[in-house]
């Protein structure tokens, strides 16, 4: 299993040299880490999805589907923007761990780090800046995966909101964030198959 994480990782790495500039470029690095089969989802991205995370004392750290971060680098909340819709909103943005507790042994994934609806893109000043209209079901989660595990995927995912969503009930403040699912959630609540998305890779603080 461990030479298997390796080989991944390096194909991750090799992804990553490259901007996201290109659907295509980012469908094929979700393909390269299995993200589409582990959540269910047909993921064919008509929008780039950016999730920008603001450094205390360095410059923002835009991801690049497959990006490994620190974990101090991912404090959030994250800024999302969107390249290339064809509506203002609203949208929901939804955040999971697909590897809790480790890659190995997924028993607790999904793990919910974000799910929130109602964003709407500013204009004319920010024309590409996603903002929240109303509170998010879950707020976001900084990652912490536990010491010894190999880096888990952290897949942020873009719907076009349906009538359907503001009604739902599944996500409350009271509902667990562990063995989430997402395609489930979607399905119940009429998203469809997301629109965009993006990944980053977290291992363990440093000791």
């Amino acid at each position: 299993m461990r030479s298997t994480s390796f080989f991944f990782a390096l194909s991750l790495a090799a992804l990553t040299l490259a901007q996201d500039t290109s659907l295509a470029e980012v469908k094929r690095a979700f393909d390269v880490a299995l993200i589409p089969g582990n959540i269910s989802m047909v993921f064919e991205p008509q929008v780039l999805l950016e999730v920008t995370f603001s450094q205390p004392s360095a410059k923002p750290i835009t991801l690049r589907a497959g990006r490994q971060l620190l974990r101090n680098e991912t404090a959030g909340p994250p800024i999302f923007n969107v390249i290339g819709a064809r509506s203002k909103g609203p949208f929901v943005v939804a955040t999971v761990d697909l590897d809790a507790p480790t890659p190995q042994t997924r028993t607790s994934a999904q793990i919910r780090h974000f799910l929130g609806g109602n964003f709407f893109l500013e204009t004319p000043r920010a024309p590409t800046l996603l903002t929240n209209k109303t509170v998010a079901l879950s707020p976001f989660r900084q990652p912490t995966p536990p010491a010894g595990s190999d880096p888990h995927r952290y897949v942020f995912l873009l719907f076009d909101q349906s009538n359907d969503f503001n009604g739902q009930t599944l996500v409350t403040a009271n509902t667990s964030i562990s063995n989430f699912n997402i395609s489930s959630f979607a399905s119940a609540t009429k998203l469809g198959q997301p629109i965009g998305g993006t990944f980053m890779l977290v291992g363990p603080q440093a000791a």
